[in-house]
């Protein structure tokens, strides 16, 4: 039985309740309850000058096992995510074997049950290996407990085949996220179209060869009437579609990773600041630690989505973790795999949102929590609130400190992140899944 926890004075921002007060919170037997009934040998935290909020979902996230352990394990994700804040994880397809099958599902819950720090949730493929082919048995995987299908890492290949996908996942009331990039133009690039790859020489991934996909994936959802969520979009084009699917009422979400958020294209040229477009070409140029799918994007789409997530255009924030090994990116730029380790860092990215003004608190905590649970649906919702009775997925924040990026010190198995050696402003504290404490940094 886990030991009772009073965390006392914090300030408390409950996204479902729209509250936003300082109180006491009391935990025990992993649920939260009326803070006057402390047991006597309960743990008292001073939550003072804190902000406590429920745990952090994070909707994209690649835990790399089964098939790939040496980037990444349900174990060293889930500790990672507990650093981060997240108490829930949902993990992406592209696993070998992918999750196709019931039995890799059950094989995931079971080494989550085993030695996972946090909750995870599985999306299941759309297609049978992910190879755009053919469907896989989306009722299997239903009743085997996915959240949703995906075949990430590449788009669902066509058309028909995402037709087929909307319209089977919404009779089982299940999203269906894809990975929007037509790969007939993009295949292989990882650096944004525009004047730092034609200054580096780079083949440039243009904001179209997204924004196609994202176009004919909306034209989908209104003609099956199916749920289709976006995943991590990156360009002012595509948030403006999604943002005329929601007004003409279709089932249409997104989701926005910290670093399309917070990084921009100037960052493959290893600067970690403005720069002139006629600035010298220095050694660090051509970093493929900021190589992602899609790519970091301009400083304009990047206001764009800052001003997406406000108005709620995008529902969530999520953080694509991407783990890779050390000689996974120590390659030419073009040769290296896409993908930042991105959940040891997030809050911290994300907190420049709110010191810089460009976004409040209160929406940063909703996008992270209540955001998520709109797009996995209802039956999650007591993860995003902290109302009496719901479970104590819990995540204690210092706003204001600051901490030096050290990517060796990282949780996760991936080190692959360009904010090595950074200073960020904005700590998690201490995350608590199911009641538990998942990861203790107070004394930090």
């Amino acid at each position: 039985m886990s030991q009772a926890l009073l965390i006392k004075g914090a300030r408390l921002i409950d996204p479902v309740a729209g509250t936003d007060a300082i109180s006491d919170l009391l935990v025990v037997e992993g649920r939260i309850t009326d803070p006057t009934a402390a047991p006597n040998d309960a743990r008292i935290i001073d939550g003072k000058g804190l902000v406590l909020t429920p745990g952090f979902i994070d909707l994209h996230t690649h835990l790399r096992e089964p098939g790939q352990e040496d980037k990444e394990s349900i174990k060293s994700g889930t500790a990672a995510g507990a650093r981060g804040g997240f108490t829930t994880l949902c993990c992406m397809p592209n696993t070998e074997p992918a999750i196709d099958n019931s039995t890799v599902v059950d094989f995931i819950k079971q080494q989550a049950a085993e030695n996972g720090s946090v909750r995870v949730l599985a999306f299941g493929a759309v297609s049978r290996g992910r190879q755009g082919v053919e469907l896989t048995d989306m009722e299997e995987l239903a009743r085997a407990g996915v959240v949703g299908f995906t075949d990430d890492g590449a788009p669902v290949a066509t058309g028909h085949l995402m037709q087929s996908a909307l319209l089977y996942a919404s009779q089982l009331g299940l999203p269906v996220m894809d990975h929007c990039e037509d790969y007939s133009i993009v295949k292989g690039l990882g650096m944004n179209e525009g004047w730092v790859s034609a200054r580096l020489g780079l083949a440039g991934y243009p904001s179209a060869a997204e924004e196609s996909i994202v176009a004919r994936d909306i034209a989908l959802s209104e003609l099956t009437g199916g749920h289709f969520h976006v995943a991590h979009l990156s360009t002012a084009g595509s948030a403006d579609l999604v943002r005329q699917a929601k007004a003409k009422g279709l089932r249409v979400t997104a989701e926005v990773t910290p670093h399309h958020l917070t990084l921009s294209e100037e960052w493959v040229l290893g600067t970690h600041g403005d720069v002139e477009a006629d600035a010298v070409v220095t050694t660090a140029a051509y970093e493929t630690r900021a190589k992602v799918s899609p790519p970091l994007r301009a400083l304009s789409d990047q206001a764009a989505l800052v001003e997406a997530l406000r108005d709620g255009t995008i529902d969530a924030i999520a953080t694509d973790h991407a783990p890779h090994t050390y000689a996974d990116k120590s390659t030419p730029f073009d040769e290296a795999p896409n993908g930042i380790s991105a959940l040891d860092t997030a809050f911290g990215m994300l907190m420049g949102l709110v010191h810089a003004g460009q976004i409040d608190l209160p929406t940063l905590v909703h996008r992270l929590t209540a955001g998520p649970v709109s797009v996995l649906g209802e039956r999650f919702a007591n993860l995003a609130t902290l109302a009496e009775g719901t479970p104590a997925d819990l995540v204690l924040l210092a706003l204001e400190e600051e901490w030096q990026v050290d990517a060796s010190k990282f949780a996760s198995k991936g080190r692959n992140t360009p904010l090595d050696g950074d200073t960020l402003r904005g700590r998690v504290k201490l995350t608590i899944a199911g009641g538990t404490v998942a990861y203790d940094g107070l004394s930090i």
